[in-house]
């Protein structure tokens, strides 16, 4: 049952026709004590309730509540703690999860899901990832790697970005590539967030592109998201050591 969910939760937003559900803010950062909010907006979908699932890292997504515009409190999954936790609605397809007097153990990914009566499927958000420390996190500490001298005599080289996060991020942060400060949005694969022996994790990027591009000297960026916190790096060709 657990593996079903977490198939679910991958594969029943690829399903063609059903509604889109969408989640803000993609990932939220605060310190302990605070009060957080993530929104979900069911897109079609006004007559079904909204589901929230906490899924912490390397753990299995667990239902948390469900609440429709037309009740009057959100219903709790049995055992699970309704004190600091709530959910609102604004319309009968916008929902917002509360946590107040958020704590450490709180830092998870949050997932809302819907009925879909007209495909008759259950759709889920591409989750918020909520942070929770006792201080401000330090920014991402970015390396940037350029092609080795073997891919340059090919068609496509690689550039690979690596993200070193302080252990209280839990690995959730972003990344991004940039070419000549437009978005690029193929030929990238990050892996997930790996924890090193100190503690800390890293997260590896690579960005694909034509030599011919390199070759012109064009500039890209990788840029790592943590919350509030952001770094970036940029390369191109001129800033590396000419090929001997």
């Amino acid at each position: 049952m657990l593996w079903t969910l977490c198939t679910l939760i991958t594969a029943l937003t690829c399903v063609s026709g059903v509604t889109v559900v969408t989640q803000k803010p993609p990932v939220v950062t605060v310190t302990k004590g605070e009060t957080v909010n993530m929104d979900c907006n069911l897109g079609t979908v006004n007559d079904s309730a909204a589901r929230w699932y906490k899924q912490i890292p390397g753990g299995v997504p667990l239902y948390m509540l469900r609440f429709y515009h037309g009740m009057s409190s959100p219903k709790y999954d049995t055992g699970f703690p309704s004190a600091r936790h709530t959910c609102t609605h604004q319309s009968t397809s916008d929902y917002r999860l509360i946590i107040s007097n958020v704590e450490e153990g709180d830092s998870a990914v949050y997932y809302c899901q819907t009925w879909d009566s007209s495909v008759q499927e259950y759709v889920f958000g591409p989750g918020t990832k909520l942070i929770v420390t006792s201080s401000s996190l330090p920014p991402p500490v970015l390396t940037v790697f350029p092609p080795s001298r073997a891919e340059l005599q090919s068609g496509q080289v690689t550039l690979v970005c690596l993200s070193s996060l302080a252990s209280e991020s839990l690995g959730f942060a972003d990344v991004s590539w940039f070419s000549a400060g437009s978005p690029v949005s193929s030929g990238i694969s990050t892996s997930t967030a790996v924890q090193t022996p100190d503690q800390t994790f890293q997260i590896s990027s690579s960005l694909t592109i034509q030599t011919s591009d390199w070759n012109m000297d064009q500039l890209y960026t990788c840029k790592v998201s943590l919350g509030s916190q952001t770094s970036e790096k940029t390369i191109n060709k001129s800033q590396c050591p000419a090929e001997g």
